[in-house]
């Protein structure tokens, strides 16, 4: 941690240029100028920590009308968490912006201790974005976090959806997210909170090769050649054509489909099987959501590979507790029968 835990005289420098880009940025991601407040969700890092001065010196000359506030998340699994909360706090007092430190109700656990932090995280700062009446919550996502992401999905064999990334704009727990300085790099970010001296934290994990993101970042820093740039404008690329599948899958479906109670029928002939994998997915998720199944693991990213081959091969298969039948051009689905017990 840095040694101030108060902004010195400097930090009220004003950056002119940046924050004018800042406030371009985020009007672009949410679509308007926000008449509610902005939650920003701020970990302390370098990266959080410039957002969070971006943001308060647009809102101080008047360039958001409905204020920010500002959230850190302590998920209870470091001793230090506690202390970078209360920096942040305390900077954020110092600067005159709320801030509210949340943790979660239960302890975090499960074999991937990131992936239930992060679903923790994003719920907590769900509840307390909607408890303030705030219009979006923006995180600090930047280029490289892109290109990391893009690197790690590929590596996974991800799929269109997954290779674009993070997106600048999307809803997590029925919250608007957006993602303000997707296009700055993570060097402008700490440039700016090292220039106002402005207190951050270094998160250890950044650096623990034990992380996939850890592996990825030093692939990235030792291989100038993989510029995080370009590998970020092609996961852009890829959420655009993503969102237009996604818009064709959305025509399909109210032309192709018919509801009725917890159960569906697509009508898949002459599709391509990316679109056949996007409407199956759908009718799975409509069954789960309108028959109360528990599946836990389910995902609009589920792989359903298996099943489709099933489908195509005129086989019946079943997935999440929903079983598929194909019957002519059309493919079923309905809760499975309920397992005997002896």
């Amino acid at each position: 941690m840095s040694r101030r835990a108060v902004p010195p005289p400097s930090a009220s420098e004003p950056i002119v240029a940046e924050s004018d880009r800042f406030r371009d940025d985020l009007i672009r991601a949410l679509g308007h100028v926000p008449g509610a407040p902005v939650l920003l969700a701020v970990s302390g890092g370098p990266d959080s920590m410039a957002m969070l001065t971006l943001a308060a010196q647009v809102a101080a000359a008047g360039g958001l009308p409905g204020g920010i506030a500002a959230a850190s998340v302590d998920h209870r699994l470091r001793p230090e968490a506690a202390a970078e909360a209360a920096m942040v706090a305390a900077h954020c007092a110092a600067i005159g912006v709320p801030h509210a430190t949340l943790t979660p109700h239960v302890a975090i656990s499960g074999a991937s201790i990131q992936a239930a932090a992060r679903s923790a995280r994003y719920g907590l700062l769900a509840d307390h974005a909607r408890a303030i009446g705030a219009e979006a919550l923006a995180t600090a996502h930047h280029v490289d976090d892109q290109a990391e992401t893009f690197l790690m999905r590929a590596a996974r064999g991800s799929g269109l959806s997954g290779l674009a990334g993070v997106r600048p704009r999307a809803v997590i727990d029925g919250v608007v997210v957006v993602r303000p300085v997707l296009e700055w790099r993570r060097a402008e970010l700490r440039a700016i909170v090292r220039r106002l001296e402005i207190p951050f934290v270094d998160d250890p994990a950044n650096h623990d090769p034990a992380h996939d993101r850890t592996r990825f970042r030093r692939l990235l820093d030792a291989n100038e050649w993989l510029g995080p740039p370009q590998l970020a404008r092609a996961a852009a690329a890829l959420g655009d054509a993503d969102g237009d599948v996604r818009a064709i899958v959305d025509w399909l479906w109210a032309e192709r489909a018919r509801v009725s109670g917890a159960s569906a029928r697509v009508r898949v002939e002459g599709l391509p099987r990316e679109l056949t994998r996007r409407l199956a997915r759908r009718a799975i998720g409509h069954v789960i959501a309108t028959a109360g199944l528990s599946a836990p693991k389910w995902s609009e990213a589920a792989n359903v590979e298996a099943l489709l081959d099933a489908l195509a091969a005129g086989k019946r298969a079943t997935q999440a507790g929903v079983v598929a039948a194909p019957s002519g051009d059309e493919w079923r689905f309905r809760p499975a029968p309920a397992r005997r017990t002896s």
